[in-house]
């Protein structure tokens, strides 16, 4: 990228950087992939807590799926609790974007992320809080904690001079990925070979049934020239 209009003082500049009328002007063609991860660990108690009935403790997250600093262009995440806590509503305004609440059932929760740019659009994602062990869910049981976490990307399409500027100039703690519950490339490599393996299933099953298919035509052409020397050798002997 040329170092002509996005190299500008920082945000922290005596200049009113975001009221910049330059930045404003989307940027037509450009796309930026951040990836992130997201989801809950849980932590039992060992038994119901008296005071409230309470099982678990838990923390619910978003995160960088890198090792940088998404608090350059994330400005908040609010978090949507269940309606039995008190201000279900919250609102994390610095990094780590993450909340840590106690417990006893698992329900939906809604992560909106907001970003400093304000010509950005917040992004919602859903998240079930996990607490107990299910063997049809992506849950994992550690030796301290329970963990329900996934990958996804955030998308920016045709973004703002100034998000463009937030976005490059994340601060970086270090290479490649960061610190995260679960294996990701290991997740993906498993998902790929399950992949590969059902296309390389169905291609078998679909020359199988080919086979067959042909198999039965001819059956079919078989019968139908028998049928025909039948019906001729019946009209000769009338």
């Amino acid at each position: 990228m040329n170092c002509h209009r996005f190299c500008k003082p920082s945000i922290n500049s005596s200049d009113n950087y975001y009221g910049n009328n330059d930045f404003k002007f989307t940027q037509q063609g450009v796309t930026i992939v951040k990836p992130i991860v997201f989801g809950n660990v849980a932590r039992f108690f060992g038994k119901k807590r008296e005071e409230d009935g309470h099982t678990h403790q838990w923390t619910v997250y978003v995160k960088p799926y890198l090792n940088e600093d998404m608090s350059g262009y994330v400005k908040k995440v609010h978090f949507k609790l269940h309606e039995s806590y008190n201000n279900p509503n919250r609102i994390v305004t610095k990094a780590p974007f993450e909340l840590t609440e106690t417990g006893w059932g698992e329900f939906e929760i809604a992560i909106k992320i907001y970003f400093h740019d304000p010509n950005e659009r917040h992004v919602t994602m859903y998240h079930i809080l996990k607490l107990f062990h299910h063997t049809t869910t992506d849950v994992r049981v550690t030796k301290h904690h329970l963990v329900s976490e996934f990958y996804d990307e955030i998308i920016f399409h045709d973004p703002t001079a100034l998000m463009v500027h937030l976005l490059n100039a994340t601060k970086v703690f270090g290479p490649g990925i960061g610190k995260h519950e679960t294996n990701f490339e290991e997740k993906k490599e498993k998902s790929l070979k399950a992949i590969v393996d059902a296309k390389e299933k169905i291609r078998k099953e679909v020359t199988e049934y080919k086979e067959k298919l042909t198999l039965a035509k001819e059956t079919i052409a078989k019968f139908k020239e028998k049928i025909a020397q039948q019906s001729k050798s019946g009209a000769g002997s009338i």
